[in-house]
């Protein structure tokens, strides 16, 4: 049986759900340049990498619909808030 850190869907999910928290269309961006393919396999590989993936699920399934901030531990609340500083 895969564990949580090796289903990489859950962290190619959990790291859109995140932009699109923080007002980012993922794949909006790329297509106007503003975050590369390579850019967000960086981001998926950095959630798979994170022990806060379960809390980011919480965080992400409470007020989904709420735009706000990453979580504090969030490795992609740096990258995120640059991206929608652009749009």
């Amino acid at each position: 049986m895969m564990g949580i850190q090796g289903n990489i869907d859950l962290y190619f999910w959990i790291a859109r759900g995140m932009g699109r928290r923080m007002g980012v269309n993922v794949t909006e961006a790329m297509h106007e340049g503003l975050l590369t393919q390579a850019d967000f396999a960086q981001m998926i590989n950095r959630c798979r990498c994170c022990t806060g993936a379960e809390g980011c699920l919480a965080y992400l399934s409470e007020h989904s619909e709420e735009r706000g901030s990453a979580p504090d531990w969030c490795g992609n609340g740096t990258v995120l808030r640059e991206i929608g500083a652009m749009v």
